[in-house]
């Protein structure tokens, strides 16, 4: 397999796990190609890569970009805009480690609190949704809680030795 043949099938793969992921599949794969490329790739070269409109690169690079996973960058005389991934493959964990708890964890907690705090009333049934949605509720901050320590382990010693050690 050849240089340009992997890169594809890199770039395809990742957009295929992307959508798996929660993400639209073009924007993984203009996540896959920023990450593997050693230059800043122009929004001209991505949509020619990828063979996409400029609506379409451009929206998807904004969202990567609210991600804090790409950055926008600019080259001495040139009028185009240019783009890098994040990296550092730590660092990209914990940035989209922190947006998906933002966008989904979140909200879901928002949610369990309030269905779980309803008055039951002398229905078993109540009682056993209260009980349950109070459970899940509970099951769910505890690894929100977790997923936060972990995404703040470049601020505390004693997690990045657990890090290294772990590797």
């Amino acid at each position: 397999m050849d240089f340009k043949e992997a890169k594809n099938k890199f770039v395809q793969t990742w957009g295929a796990l992307g959508s798996q992921w929660g993400i639209n599949k073009t924007m993984a794969q203009i996540h896959a190609l920023l990450m593997v490329s050693n230059e800043p790739v122009s929004m001209e070269d991505i949509m020619e890569e990828l063979q996409i409109s400029r609506g379409n690169a451009s929206m998807n690079l904004r969202a990567l970009m609210d991600w804090g996973i790409v950055y926008k960058e600019f080259k001495a005389g040139e009028r185009r805009e240019f783009f890098t991934a994040e990296k550092d493959l730590d660092e990209l964990a914990v940035k989209i480690s922190k947006e998906r708890s933002k966008r989904e964890i979140k909200p879901a907690l928002k949610v369990l609190k309030e269905v779980s705090s309803i008055n039951a009333n002398a229905s078993a049934e109540e009682k056993h949704f209260v009980e349950q949605t109070s459970k899940l509720y509970d099951f769910v901050l505890k690894a929100d809680n977790v997923l936060d320590k972990i995404t703040e382990y470049k601020d505390n010693w004693l997690a990045q030795l657990l890090v290294k050690f772990m590797k």
